[in-house]
């Protein structure tokens, strides 16, 4: 029996919660496809913040480093002041240089763009998350400007753009195509596209084109379907994968690989949402969406494919389905966890029948 250790970080906000319920499927999955889940559970963001005044403790960093794969919940990054996103930390400490994010239409709730299919890959280490900022002028009352750095390198554009062409291969789609700005960011953006095309050309199965990304924009909510792979840079991808969030329907929804040469990182695409903390209220979608990630990354196929389609199945008969979906259908919600359980019901179903 296949056995995997995975660092487990429940995050903060409703990071436990929406843990809790990805566990139970997780778990489920691994029981009824013979292989075995162990969680080496460890603190980030504001639990950990509170306890050692570092939100990225080292014992955490130590079992990630040990085990190579991390299963976590969101955690709050301040806004303006305060510490460093634990994401990004995570990223740039152990070179998880290709964040993968999927957005695929579910039937009936995805009824606006009914279509979608697309995966958006961004580099994940530099460009305007390089850090790289400071007030350039101050004045007594305060800064009055400041100036953000973005790098760019052909290392990690190459490993990204070459991750996303094996990605379409792996997975049988036909289409790559690069987002940028070049026609205004000139050297980093341009440096981006004209290595896209460099690696194009050892994929010539796949289709390979690129868009600036304010066209890509006008793109997405207008025609979606035409689109496959996008890759990307780290900003311009941060917000092109909420857009595409958007398409489907829900951020609830989304889940993000956080992939590197030795280690991968996997969580959904939102944010930690304090506010509904401890009140089952939240889709736990995205969190076991981003286990499905994780099980497909193990080589578990079988296992992520049936709880992906336990998932959409859930949410198209809209009975047990949290407020976000709910209202789009006009039902009663359920609860974090009591959706959780219903698409636990439906992975023993599929595996049974």
């Amino acid at each position: 029996m296949a056995k995997y250790r995975i660092t487990l970080v429940p995050g903060d906000g409703t990071g436990p919660e929406l843990v809790e319920a990805g566990k139970k499927v997780l778990e489920t999955a691994a029981d009824l496809f013979s292989f075995k889940l162990e969680w080496d559970e460890k603190e980030a963001g504001i639990p950990a913040y509170e306890k050692y005044g570092d939100p990225l403790p080292e014992e955490t960093i130590k079992s990630f480093r040990a085990n190579r794969i991390l299963y976590k919940g969101p955690i709050t990054t301040p806004v303006g002041t305060g510490y460093r996103s634990v994401n990004v930390a995570f990223r740039k400490m152990f070179k998880l240089y290709a964040i993968v994010r999927p957005a695929k239409a579910i039937p009936r709730f995805s009824s606006k763009f009914p279509n979608v299919d697309i995966v958006v890959i961004r580099e994940g280490t530099e460009e305007f998350y390089a850090g790289i900022e400071h007030p350039i002028m101050t004045i007594d009352s305060g800064k009055i400007a400041a100036e953000s750095i973005g790098v760019v390198t052909r290392e990690a554009s190459e490993k990204v753009i070459r991750f996303a062409f094996e990605y379409a291969k792996k997975y049988g789609r036909k289409r790559v195509t690069a987002v940028h700005k070049a026609n205004i960011l000139k050297e980093t953006h341009g440096l981006f596209r004209d290595i896209f095309y460099e690696i194009a050309n050892d994929y010539k199965d796949i289709q390979a084109d690129d868009y600036m990304v304010d066209n890509m924009a006008y793109q997405l909510v207008t025609k979606p379907h035409l689109y496959d792979v996008l890759v990307t840079t780290n900003l311009m991808g941060d917000i092109i994968s909420d857009l595409a969030a958007g398409l489907v329907g829900s951020l609830g929804l989304i889940p993000s690989g956080n992939i590197g040469d030795e280690y991968a990182m996997f969580e959904p695409i939102h944010g930690s949402a304090p506010k509904y903390a401890g009140k089952n209220k939240v889709n736990p979608t995205a969190q076991i969406m981003a286990g499905v990630m994780m099980l497909r990354h193990l080589g578990q196929m079988e296992a992520a494919n049936a709880i992906e389609k336990a998932v959409f199945k859930v949410i198209e008969e809209g009975k047990y389905i949290t407020y976000d979906i709910a209202r789009v259908y006009g039902t009663e919600p359920v609860g974090t966890q009591e959706m959780a359980d219903a698409i636990v019901k439906e992975l023993k179903a599929f595996a049974e029948g």
